[in-house]
């Protein structure tokens, strides 16, 4: 517009020409006079002053800012707040005195109050207390179960749920009931399918880890997740943060599956869940193709249930007032200068000793080495679950 007025086209003719108001064409003008076109800020502006007509002169800030270091160094009364400031000012006779409220706000402005603020710091990458899965180089299944639901007029549902980390991979399986066996035929059904992850996340509920009732129990599920090559991870008793994706999926499918039809029979309620994790899984296709990669599913693979133990098996604890942790019915000195801290403890099957591993979520990247500890892996009737 700008370029066609200098043309020697009439105001007039460009604002109807381009569509705008004669005063919008003006306006233009007038900010380019006398500059080449390409030097001009056409950026808008905001309206009205660039200063608050009502807002506490710069002069009068600083005045406040020099009451306060005197009475801070030197008033008998040991007082320097807003409202000494304000008191001080009127005892000086300072010509329009701000409030004991605007005094305080320009002193947070400027940033001279005593008083800390929450630092509100970054939140860790998701998967940070696993190296390879913060950095991508790992996928993580996070597995859990949804109970207490019932069908009218028909049985309780218990149902195994299961995601993937980074590419929000889920199955859902509704059952009567969740046993060891279905949890095992149910992820070795999901990963015969979509190949197997580096890590696999439980809590510690019997069904995952096996019986707590004796010590040294590995459950077959953490056996067949061993004898695939995948780790298993199971998370602090009563933490929060740790099982956030699965607990989302969880909440997820009683939403749009449970709770927004009415299911007459399990089958009906199987082919829903069914029609809802295909449905996510397409929608989700972004995110799988930038996951990390699974590994293929061997084909001569075969549970034995019997064999030796082979691998890591990973507890991440929170440690007691002497910087204890319990694992597998053992307690564990780790570092009596760590309590109440969280430690991620690498059970080592094949080297027979545990790691402990210091966690800080506000220091994600530095995972020290506290301690070691020698173990050894009894083969008795009580380490196999019955």
């Amino acid at each position: 517009m700008v370029a066609a007025v200098r043309k020697g086209e009439s105001q007039r003719a460009v604002a109807r020409r381009y569509g705008f108001s004669l005063s919008t064409v003006q306006r233009w003008v007038t900010r380019a006079e006398g500059r080449r076109l390409d030097r001009v800020d056409w950026s808008d502006r905001p309206r009205g002053p660039r200063q608050s007509p009502t807002r506490t002169a710069r002069e009068v800030e600083n005045l406040i800012l020099e009451v306060r270091r005197a009475l801070k160094e030197q008033s008998d009364l040991g007082e320097f707040g807003a409202a000494a400031i304000h008191d001080e000012l009127v005892a000086r006779a300072v010509p329009e005195v701000p409030g004991v409220r605007t005094i305080g706000r320009i002193l947070d402005r400027r940033g001279v109050l005593d008083g800390r603020q929450r630092v509100r710091r970054k939140s860790p990458p998701v998967g940070w207390y696993l190296p390879p899965v913060a950095q991508r180089a790992a996928e993580l299944d996070q597995v859990d179960t949804v109970e207490g639901l019932l069908i009218r007029d028909g049985p309780h549902v218990v149902v195994l749920n299961l995601i993937s980390l980074h590419g929000a991979l889920c199955a859902a399986w509704p059952n009567t009931a969740i046993k060891t066996s279905t949890v095992r035929e149910a992820l070795v059904e999901h990963w015969r399918e979509v190949g197997l992850p580096g890590y696999v996340q439980f809590d510690n509920a019997t069904i995952f880890h096996g019986p707590h009732g004796y010590p040294d129990t590995i459950g077959s599920v953490t056996r067949m997740c061993l004898s695939l090559g995948i780790v298993p991870v199971f998370v602090p008793p009563r933490e929060r943060g740790f099982q956030a994706a699965i607990e989302s999926f969880n909440g997820l499918w009683q939403a749009k599956v449970w709770a927004r039809f009415e299911h007459e029979s399990l089958p009906a309620l199987q082919a829903q869940s069914d029609k809802y994790v295909a449905a996510h899984r397409r929608r989700t296709t972004a995110r799988r193709e930038a996951a990390p990669e699974r590994r293929p599913f061997p084909d001569d693979w075969k549970l034995d249930l019997r064999a030796r133990p082979k691998g890591t098996i990973i507890y991440l604890r929170r440690t007691t007032d002497e910087g204890d942790v319990s694992v597998l019915g053992h307690t564990f000195p780790v570092d009596p200068m760590w309590p109440h801290r969280l430690v991620r403890c690498e059970l080592r099957l094949d080297e027979h000793d545990i790691h402990f591993h210091a966690l800080r979520r506000r220091a994600p990247d530095q995972q020290p080495l506290l301690s070691k500890a020698a173990y050894i892996l009894p083969q008795h009737r009580h380490a196999l679950e019955q």
